[in-house]
């Protein structure tokens, strides 16, 4: 609709009120059904929040430390520094979990804290195998089986983790640990780093097609000791499902190598490992890539079985080594990590956790699939007529914020393409709105300066869907959406770049006619306090799936 009245730019803005806007909130926080901690805190309903009380639905009770949870001195002067004096409630229900190395599912709402959650334990476990061990400078590092890989969906998430982790640095100011982004124009390091972080393609990319020998493959997985899986809802599904499953896979099948080979009390010679790692792939690393359509349970399964059952060697029959695959002494941990986390269905990213990782502790927030009780939200309905004066009375009023927001006032406005990014900054410019643009068509050096410039002098940053997910912009006080998300993912990863850290937020959402049944199923799970899972739609648009559901009620009234 965006794109059907940019043709009108050149109008006479009328620059009227907008229609009366409606406020909502959620009340109460819902309760997963799925094994919760929820350890130091609460949930506090909106309708009791105020000014006292809004740092107890971030920060954890403030008895609460960072050595309480068992973070070393050093790790917690190193918090301190950068402003981190009290964990997030979720940081303080999930260090612990991960501290103890069981596999562990972070599943809480946006800007709550997850990444230092999972960067905290993982460093401090790092820093004390490096104490113990007494690994010194020029070591390698994958001899001591101590490598911390983070896995995330693009290049700019994959930037983001590294600088936050090379912004906890030791008294002196180095940082406590190597840290290195393997993706985009980032090459293969020469030196391993203690934390690698990657996306899967590009990961995949080195440990196959620029290893010819296959040798630094077969070092590099027996050398990562912990894995993260950063937005896992997006990572185990749709086009990175066969990749992370490869790579789960080999990890695994490492993890069995190497506790068969104690167990027989012997440790396997490299080249052994090799000739493993060959039968690997001929055995299952091409069949995963299978079409991302077929049952899921082949999918997660096949990888496994085939690479099991390997031929005949030490002795050891297909059978005998088939009957006892899935007991194994565990030398690896997996950590998964998302804001949205799907449960209903084999087929959804929570599903294929559950059944991969039956065992796995799950923690999860006390707001998950629900919006912050910090946020405020404006619904306006609109028509091809009068999107584009709400619209920019919407960034208008936003600018008006400037009093009661202290700082620099920052905007996002979300469109669901590119071209309706273009249209909207046309649209805005003209009218004399500044504005900064964001979506795939534009190059990474171009995004990657046009954030930066967002975040240092803040203003209107018009956008795809591309930075609703990860990409953490401190303060950004309002968030529109000139057109509504497509579904109830996309809607709470987009709400959730305001309201972070304890921070109060408003989002203003424009919604037409086609809109109504997303909106009106989000505002009825918000108004029974209840989570908006049933409005998840991975395959295809809510509007899709409302269509479906007429033609089969039509179908039986026949």
């Amino acid at each position: 609709m965006i794109l059907q009245h940019s043709i009108s730019i050149c109008k006479l803005w009328r620059l009227s009120s907008p229609p009366n806007l409606i406020l909502f909130r959620p009340s109460v926080a819902y309760q997963p059904h799925c094994c919760r901690i929820r350890a130091f805190g609460s949930a506090v309903s909106a309708s009791k929040v105020t000014e006292t009380n809004t740092n107890e639905t971030f920060f954890a009770e403030e008895s609460v430390s960072w050595t309480s949870l068992g973070v070393s001195e050093s790790l917690s002067r190193a918090l301190s520094s950068i402003g981190l004096h009290r964990p997030s409630l979720i940081q303080a229900a999930c260090i612990p979990s991960i501290l103890s190395g069981v596999d562990v599912v972070v599943a809480a709402e946006t800007g709550s804290g997850k990444t230092h959650g999972y960067l905290v334990p993982l460093i401090d476990k790092l820093c004390q195998i490096s104490d113990s061990s007494g690994a010194i400078a020029g070591q390698d590092v994958r001899k001591h089986n101590r490598l911390s890989l983070v896995l995330c969906p693009n290049v700019m998430l994959c930037e983001q983790v590294v600088r936050m982790a090379n912004s906890l640095c030791n008294d002196s100011g180095t940082p406590l640990l190597s840290i290195a982004a393997v993706c985009g124009r980032q090459v293969w390091p020469v030196k391993e780093p203690d934390v690698m972080v990657s996306t899967p393609a590009a990961l995949l990319n080195y440990l196959y097609s620029i290893d010819p020998e296959r040798r630094r493959r077969s070092e590099f997985i027996r050398s990562v000791k912990y894995v993260v899986f950063d937005e896992a809802d997006m990572l185990l599904c749709g086009s990175f499902q066969n990749q992370v499953v490869r790579l789960i896979n080999m990890l695994r099948f490492d993890e069995k190598q190497l506790s068969r080979s104690k167990n027989s009390g012997a440790e396997m010679s490299s080249t052994s490992d090799l000739e493993e790692f060959r039968d690997l792939k001929a055995d299952y690393g091409e069949d995963a890539d299978e079409d991302e359509d077929e049952d899921e349970d082949e999918d997660t399964e096949v990888g496994e079985d085939k690479a099991n059952l390997e031929t005949d060697t030490k002795g050891l029959k297909r059978r005998d080594w088939r009957r006892v695959r899935k007991i194994y002494e565990r030398s690896k941990q997996y950590i998964f990590v998302a804001a949205t986390l799907p449960e209903n269905g084999k087929r959804t990213a929570g599903g294929v956790l559950k059944r991969m990782f039956p065992e796995a502790t799950w923690v999860s927030g006390n707001y998950l699939h629900q919006h912050s009780p910090r946020l405020e939200q404006r619904w306006i309905e609109v028509s091809v007529d009068t999107q584009v004066d709400i619209l920019i009375n919407a960034v208008e009023n936003g600018k008006s914020m400037a009093d009661s927001v202290p700082g620099v006032l920052r905007t996002m406005v979300f469109a669901n393409t590119v071209d309706a990014v273009e249209a909207v900054a046309n649209i805005l410019t003209g009218a004399g709105l500044e504005c900064f643009r964001y979506h795939s068509d534009s190059s990474l050096e171009e995004r990657t300066k046009n954030l930066l410039d967002f975040q240092q002098k803040g203003g209107v940053f018009v956008c795809t869907d591309a930075a609703a997910r990860g990409i953490d912009i401190p303060n950004v006080s309002h968030v529109i959406q000139a057109e509504f998300a497509t579904s109830a993912v996309d809607f709470l990863h987009r709400v959730g770049r305001t309201a972070r850290a304890g921070q109060p937020g408003l989002v203003t959402s424009l919604y037409s006619e086609s809109n109504r049944d997303l909106v009106a199923a989000i505002r009825h799970a918000e108004k029974i306090e209840e989570p908006v899972e049933k409005a998840f739609s991975r395959k295809r648009s809510f509007r899709n799936k409302i269509k479906k559901r007429g033609r089969e009620a039509s179908s039986h009234m026949r």
